[in-house]
C-alpha cells in the first residue's frame, strides 16, 4: 500500500469481539509532498504527523531507541526527510519507509495516536535534545 494515499479498513466488529478498545484509524493519507502523514481515528482524533517527527521517534529502530533508555540516541539532519512508503503490518500497524532508507520503524495504531496526541511535547523534547547534544535539524549526526 505504498503511495500518496492509504485508506485503512475498519474492523470494528472484530476488534470489539477481541476486547480491543484503543483508537483505530479510519483513514491514513500521505500528503502529496510526502512530508505529512494525516491520520484520522474512530474516536474523532485527527493528526497531521510530520515525517521528521515520525522518523526521529521511530521504533523499534535500534538506531534511535537503542536497547535501553540509556542507549537512546538523538539523530539530527532529518528536517527534510520524506516518507516513501506506508505499508500495512498485519491489522495493527504500518511500517513507514523514509527517503534516508530507514524502513524498520513500525507504528502501531496506539503509537500513532500517542505521537499525535503528544506531538508538540515530543517535538520540543527532540529540539531540546538536539541543542543539548550540539546537533541540529539540518546536519546529519547522532549522539
Amino acid at each position: 500500500m505504498s503511495g500518496h494515499r492509504v485508506l485503512c479498513r475498519k474492523w470494528s466488529r472484530d476488534l470489539i469481539e477481541m476486547g480491543v478498545t484503543s483508537p483505530w484509524p479510519v483513514e491514513i493519507r500521505l500528503t502529496k509532498d510526502r512530508r505529512t502523514l494525516n491520520v484520522v481515528f474512530d474516536d474523532g482524533a485527527s493528526f497531521g504527523l510530520s515525517a521528521e517527527l515520525l522518523r526521529v521517534v521511530s521504533r523499534p529502530s535500534a538506531e534511535v531507541q537503542g536497547h535501553s533508555e540509556s542507549e537512546r540516541k538523538t539523530i539530527g539532519g532529518k528536517r527534510n526527510v520524506t516518507i516513501l512508503s506506508v505499508d500495512p503490518v498485519g491489522n495493527y500497524a504500518v511500517r513507514l519507509g523514509f527517503d534516508d532508507m530507514h524502513t524498520t520503524g513500525i507504528f502501531s495504531w496506539a503509537f500513532l495516536h500517542e505521537i499525535g496526541r503528544d506531538a508538540g511535547q515530543r517535538f520540543q523534547s527532540y529540539l531540546d535534545d538536539l541543542a543539548a547534544k550540539g546537533l541540529d535539524r539540518d546536519k546529519p549526526g547522532a549522539r
